[in-house]
């Protein structure tokens, strides 16, 4: 990661610390992929995913950024850095996730009116659409999605027809998905009728529209 590195603990363990070490290659094609979609200016929310890790790794070449976060690394990337405004949000700080949720991030979040959220999520599939691991983080991205202008979802193909416990996002709520490979056809029928844009990163410099 910019400026460090982190120690990704067993493979079992479902933690930020562990995911950001897989699939690294696409998350960071993803991330290339998702800054076209950023201008100079915003005021964006990031949360903690580790796809969105990279995403605030590929802003640093933007600047005067208004940025929202419960993610610690976010902040530290983004923070004091061509003109950024950076809020790390308070609450209950997770270790696990390295970032904070509950009543208290979600009442700071409101606060803001965001142009673009860019948010995670752990598995999309066509009968639930997104799901959330972490209850917590279904229940901010759900909040944080009110407040935003637009709704960016960034994930990697493992996510896809997967499973998670906790109903995340609602599908009129999300904008544009970013992603390193076409879904199967039956997701990618569901993704076109729920009216969200599809956006394919291919690979360094270049991106295409599903």
């Amino acid at each position: 990661m910019y400026g460090g590195a982190y120690l990704t603990g067993p493979p079992e363990a479902p933690s930020f610390l562990s995911r950001i070490a897989k699939h690294s290659t696409e998350k960071r094609a993803i991330a290339n992929t998702v800054i076209d979609h950023v201008q100079d200016g915003m005021t964006l929310f990031l949360d903690v995913g580790s796809t969105t890790a990279f995403v605030a790794e590929s802003l640093r070449d933007h600047s005067r950024l208004t940025v929202a976060t419960n993610s610690v690394g976010v902040a530290q990337v983004l923070a004091n850095h061509n003109g950024n405004h950076v809020h790390l949000l308070g609450g209950e700080m997770q270790i696990d996730e390295r970032g904070t949720f509950g009543f208290v991030t979600e009442q700071q979040c409101l606060r803001f009116a965001y142009d673009l959220a860019i948010l995670s999520t752990d598995a999309l599939c066509e009968n639930r659409g997104f799901l959330n691991l972490n209850a917590a983080e279904a229940n901010l991205a759900a909040v944080v999605a009110k407040c935003a202008g637009s709704v960016l979802v960034v994930l990697d193909h493992t996510k896809f027809e997967q499973t998670a416990p906790h109903c995340g996002l609602e599908t009129w709520d999300v904008d544009v998905i970013v992603t390193d490979q076409t879904p199967g056809q039956n997701l990618t029928n569901a993704i076109q009728a729920w009216g969200i844009d599809l956006h394919l990163a291919l690979g360094e410099g270049q991106n295409a529209q599903a």
